[in-house]
């Protein structure tokens, strides 16, 4: 296997860790806490609250400096398109993320808790969670747009250097 194979598959399994995380978040995590805030942001706050900035910090620069990699050595390939599309996607979206989505969930789970449930805090939370669906789903589009790459040849073929 190829230098250029195993950096491409790197991207590929890091894109996916980090969907793989936004899908567990949506089925585990996103519903308790959208259920009737602020009485169920409990779980964000204390000495022991939830902290997903543990991974999601990390995971994004990681899977940057793949994507860049990937990039520079997919060029002149096949699979640059594909690289393309999906590296310019998560970089809109990360911008998207940090824009509106990171400032509204530290705005909403950082509500003190009392026992009893905000309307208005009920409504963001529930705008999050649906744009964040959205947000997700481009993601899962961006991702197959990615692998599609994988079965592309590595290396264009031009007319002229071929030898029969």
């Amino acid at each position: 296997m190829k230098f250029k194979d195993i950096i491409y598959a790197m991207t590929c399994l890091s894109f996916a860790v980090v969907i793989g995380a936004a899908v567990y978040e949506h089925l585990a995590v996103v519903p308790r806490w959208t259920m009737a805030p602020p009485a169920s942001l409990s779980m964000f706050q204390g000495p022991y609250g939830l902290n997903a900035q543990a991974f999601w910090k990390p995971i994004h620069p990681v899977t940057l400096l793949l994507f860049i990699t990937t990039l520079i050595v997919s060029w002149k390939s096949q699979r640059k398109a594909s690289v393309l599309i999906a590296f310019v996607g998560y970089v809109v979206v990360l911008a998207v993320t940090f824009a509106y989505f990171v400032p509204e969930l530290i705005a909403i789970t950082s509500t003190p808790y009392i026992d009893i449930i905000d309307s208005d805090l009920m409504n963001r939370a529930q705008l999050w969670e649906s744009l964040s669906l959205v947000r997700l789903g481009v993601l899962i589009l961006l991702s197959l747009t990615l692998l599609l790459g994988l079965a592309k040849k590595e290396e264009i073929e031009t007319d002229h250097l071929r030898v029969l």
